[in-house]
């Protein structure tokens, strides 16, 4: 399954074609989506105790993974899903633009390029002790 939680998606089919909306939940064993403000049904739910109230709740319902199609973050299109290897590592990329989809991998990215910069220029560590001991001498 190509959609992950967290993805921007617009819904290609149905009643709610056109609409884009947040991915909530996966479940790729039944190849099925839940997309925030997508597939709302009403369910009635009865009271279980004598100080509850029954009520009629409205929810997401999942819908198929074929009927979705991630928007890219960076050129703003609906797009399949391509794989490319970055640093040995798979990542999901835009085939429209090229722009990687993941965006755990990003940050990590952005981390792995300010580490460098750290080790480039270390501080040069002292005790308080011996420093106070250097100040008293002179």
């Amino acid at each position: 399954m190509k959609i992950k939680v967290g993805d921007n998606v617009l819904v290609l089919t149905g009643k709610y074609k056109g609409r884009t909306g947040k991915v909530l939940k996966t479940n790729p064993k039944a190849n099925t989506v839940v997309v925030e403000g997508v597939g709302i049904v009403h369910k009635h739910e009865k009271a279980r105790k004598a100080n509850d109230t029954s009520r009629i709740v409205t929810e997401e319902s999942p819908i198929d993974a074929s009927n979705v199609e991630v928007v890219c973050d960076k050129c703003g299109k609906a797009t399949r899903v391509a794989h490319a290897e970055v640093d040995g590592k798979k990542v999901r990329v835009c085939k429209k633009c090229g722009a990687a989809l993941d965006k755990a991998y990003a940050k990590k990215l952005k981390g792995k390029e300010a580490a460098p910069a750290a080790e480039e220029a270390p501080k040069k560590r002292t005790r308080k002790r011996s420093q106070k001991a250097e100040e008293t001498q002179e």
